[in-house]
């Protein structure tokens, strides 16, 4: 068990940590870890959404070094209630949370419900849209508000495939992403 610090560590030391992770690639977890990750995941969420009464189907995959974990349900269910970004994202903590109380070890899972990841993307590209038409009427650069280090690195995947600019500014939760042109 770890101690209580790690065990319940900021957003800034989780985004630090991300970033270590991804530049050094023997700390990669293996892909029996993150399906270990997943399974221990996905009895968390089915027994809290037991608990709240809530149906949904959860399936689990691997990519990019991460374990992914989508719960969806019929169009009548009340998962919708799950899938506001913020209760979205409070979820996913406690969920990487539960799986470092078992594994000893930090999670870097993502948790998608009823579809809110696609749309968060969606909303993503759009405020990138809007950025990038600012910089094309003469606009040096254009910052985006500030964001979670997997929301900023949508972002940059973006902008690049925009043929622009991007760079990350400022520091923990104020840390945002800028773009301009190439």
């Amino acid at each position: 068990m770890t101690d209580v610090q790690t065990e319940f560590s900021s957003p800034e030391d989780t985004e630090q940590t991300d970033e270590q992770l991804s530049q050094d690639p023997a700390q990669e977890p293996t892909v029996q870890e993150l399906d270990r990750e997943g399974d221990i995941a996905a009895d968390y969420i089915e027994e809290l959404l037991d608990i709240a009464d809530i149906d949904g189907d959860i399936d689990i995959d691997t990519r990019n070094g991460r374990a992914y974990l989508s719960v969806n349900a019929d169009s009548d269910s009340n998962l919708v209630l799950l899938s506001k970004p913020e209760t979205v994202a409070a979820l996913q903590e406690l969920t990487r949370l539960a799986v470092q109380n078992k594994t000893g070890e930090y999670s870097r899972l993502i948790l998608d419900i009823a579809g809110s990841r696609d749309a968060r993307q969606a909303e993503l590209a759009r405020l990138v849209d809007h950025a990038i038409t600012r910089i094309e009427e003469g606009a040096a650069e254009a910052a985006l508000p500030p964001m979670s280090s997997y929301e900023r690195k949508l972002v940059h995947d973006i902008v690049s495939e925009r043929g622009f600019v991007s760079n990350s500014r400022g520091e923990g939760r104020e840390r945002h992403t800028v773009i301009s042109a190439a």
